[in-house]
């Protein structure tokens, strides 16, 4: 069955901008969204999702309560919720492979709404602005198509992507809002920030960097973060890249050079550096073939925990 909006199909032979004209209580919506401050989200009951990474949970998870993602510039962050079992998805998209992405997250939330008899299936699209080489635009039509494909229908509530997260300063555009929070147990969507967005932060990284596909890291069944066991070779001109200065990095390693939050050099930075250290991690970080897996303490905080315990 096809997206909706308010009950109607999303008619999508036409341009975006109609269909927001057609509906401008989205429009409304994104203002709304745009208009609050940034929350910072700390840790505690925290789950980061990095891009291409994906999560989904319950509003029984005793451990998590929020799931959020940030750094967003020409990527989408996508929310899906099921609003009779309240299962809810976060996932940061960029385009790689969106339709099988959406496919996956559909299937993720899916899993968790089967016996659940009343209830409907609500995604909710962030991110994206008006970029030169219009990759915003071109992803918000992929994520649009890619759900209106699927069997159910899936019900668009919150449309803030592309033209309805730009700002303009000097000729220059960039997004308003870089990340968002969900939180699990009430769905509120709020802008984010996230100081802390571990834990393997630079393992997770590289997965992404060396072209990893879109995966799945929470087991809500036993609210257990689960990374890896993951596999790749020695990143191509690893030593060039790190002896490149900033402005190079930026040019020639973003989407988006202009538009970037001030720590992406600084990230990639990290990010290569790891993959320097780690050619191989088969043999370096996986040696057992088996995924770090993390808990969260009584504090609120992941801990790593042995394997072999579980």
């Amino acid at each position: 069955m096809p997206l909706l909006v308010n009950g109607a199909r999303v008619d999508l032979a036409r341009p975006t901008a109609d269909m927001i004209r057609a509906h401008p209580h989205l429009e409304e919506k994104a203002k709304l969204l745009r208009s609050q401050p940034a929350q910072i989200v700390e840790p505690k009951g925290l789950l980061y999702v990095q891009q291409r990474e994906f999560a989904v949970t319950t509003p029984k998870d005793g451990s998590v309560s929020i799931l959020g993602s940030d750094d967003a510039t020409t990527c989408h962050i996508v929310v899906l919720r099921h609003t009779g079992s309240g299962a809810t998805c976060l996932t940061h998209c960029d385009g790689s492979d969106t339709e099988a992405e959406v496919s996956l997250i559909m299937s993720s939330v899916k899993s968790f709404s089967s016996s659940t008899g009343c209830g409907r299936l609500e995604v909710h699209l962030v991110g994206g602005f008006n970029d030169d080489r219009q990759l915003s635009q071109k992803l918000t039509n992929q994520l649009l198509r890619a759900f209106d494909l699927q069997p159910e229908d899936v019900h668009l509530v919150t449309f803030c992507v592309t033209e309805l997260n730009d700002r303009e300063e000097q000729d220059i555009h960039f997004p308003i809002i870089y990340g968002i929070a969900v939180n699990v147990k009430t769905a509120e969507i709020f802008p984010a920030t996230f100081p802390v967005k571990g834990p393997d932060e630079d393992l997770r990284s590289a997965h992404t960097l060396t072209g990893a596909p879109l995966t799945n890291i929470y087991d809500a069944k036993t609210e257990q973060l689960r990374i890896g066991p993951y596999f790749w070779g020695p990143f191509p001109h690893v030593d060039f890249w790190l002896e490149q200065d900033d402005a190079q990095i930026l040019q020639n390693l973003s989407t988006s050079p202009l538009a970037e939050p001030p720590h992406f050099v600084s990230h990639i930075r990290s990010t290569l550096t790891f993959l320097k250290e780690h050619p191989f991690p088969s043999r370096s970080l996986f040696p057992d073939r088996k995924p770090r897996i993390y808990k969260k303490n009584e504090e609120g905080l992941w801990e790593q925990v042995c394997s072999d315990k579980i």
